[in-house]
């Protein structure tokens, strides 16, 4: 998905309608994942979800689509791998999940890899360390709202595939807002050409989402939030492919991938 974003920010002068666009495709496909799964389902008890959208994807996702232009679609995909270690630290904290040797393991191969990521000096002229902030930001948004979700999902009656629609609705509703209130009347103009730009990203977001859902409805936040970080390294994969120009994959970047995703795979083994 970074990378989709990535191509989408070329084209694109304004990520928060980008954000917009982006999200509100992935709502209209979880929509219609949901209808098709549960097509009975009650409304009136999603509202805890819509608590949790407005954490992630509303906020979070103006902050990640502004890391990918300002950093790029690797850079930002290794930062957000290092979420299992505030998601999980979160859980500890307010969940009372265990606390393991090897989480502390995992956490410390977590830090390795920022620490590792910081040491890179091969970078694309595009790069601004404002990306890197925005990128942070983005994270630990994204790890709260995996602990909001967990705690929702846990005894909850109502279904994944339609928990997760009603989030992104709450989402759109929280970039709109935000859209509205620091711009004119005018604000959505433009946003055809930013859905147009953003369609293939909103397409694998919503695909994503979809997926999230199901395993935060079946899992604990320090199994399935190591497990979502591995698009550290797929980021960086599909950036050699597909951006290898633009991007700069440099020899730090791959070693800071490589364990922040072991350190992610740490955490996880050691349920």
């Amino acid at each position: 998905m970074s990378v989709a974003v990535r191509f989408a920010v070329r084209r694109s002068d304004d990520a928060e309608l980008g954000s917009l666009a982006m999200s509100s495709a992935a709502l209209v496909l979880t929509a219609a994942i949901g209808l098709l799964a549960n097509r009975d389902a009650d409304l009136g008890e999603v509202w805890p979800f819509l608590i949790a959208g407005l954490i992630a994807p509303g906020l979070s996702q103006v902050f990640f689509v502004r890391a990918v232009r300002e950093a790029g679609a690797a850079r930002t995909s290794v930062l957000m791998g290092t979420a299992p270690l505030v998601a999980v630290a979160i859980a500890l904290a307010f969940l009372r999940e265990p606390v393991r040797p090897l989480l502390l393991l995992g956490a410390g191969l977590i830090v390795a890899g920022g620490i590792a990521l910081a040491g890179e000096r091969v970078r694309p002229a595009d790069f601004r360390r404002l990306g890197v902030l925005f990128a942070l930001i983005a994270t630990v948004l994204f790890a709260v709202r995996d602990n909001v979700l967990r705690s929702f999902a846990k005894g909850s009656d109502v279904h994944a595939l339609v928990a997760a629609p009603a989030s992104l609705l709450a989402g759109v509703a929280g970039i709109a807002l935000y859209l509205a209130v620091s711009r004119s009347g005018s604000w959505v103009r433009g946003y055809t050409r930013q859905l147009r730009l953003f369609l293939p990203a909103g397409i694998l977001f919503g695909l994503s989402y979809t997926a999230l859902f199901e395993a935060y409805y079946r899992g604990r936040v320090s199994v399935v939030a190591p497990l979502v970080a591995t698009e550290s390294l797929w980021g960086v994969v599909f950036s050699l492919l597909l951006l290898r120009r633009s991007e700069l994959v440099g020899r730090w970047l791959v070693l800071g991938s490589a364990l922040i995703v072991a350190g992610g795979a740490v955490i996880g083994v050691s349920r």
